[in-house]
């Protein structure tokens, strides 16, 4: 189950940090993008280390305070997800769950 978890995450991140350079790529061709609503989606359920690694890396949003803020926040919540789920135990956490 510990592993469905970090699998769960690490695809969720993928996934953000592709849409991420795709909707970059979008806004300089003044093409269709994606919406707001669908970034911080894939974001919120797991995908929050990919959103804002994409994020840093096509600087895309990164002029947007909730964004920056947002994602880093997410990113943070889902590395100690992963890091509880492979077994690490810290004492914060652990009187959370």
């Amino acid at each position: 189950m510990e592993t469905l978890g970090i699998e769960w995450i690490v695809f969720l991140s993928i996934w953000a940090f592709i849409t991420m350079g795709y909707d970059k790529r979008q806004a300089k061709r003044k093409k269709s993008r994606v919406s707001e609503k669908n970034l911080w989606l894939l974001a919120i359920f797991g995908g929050g280390i990919g959103a804002y690694f994409g994020m840093q890396v096509f600087r895309h949003k990164t002029l947007h305070t909730t964004f920056r803020v947002g994602f880093l926040m997410l990113a943070l919540m889902d590395v100690v997800i992963i890091l509880y789920l492979a077994g690490l135990r810290m004492p914060v956490v652990t009187q959370l769950f």
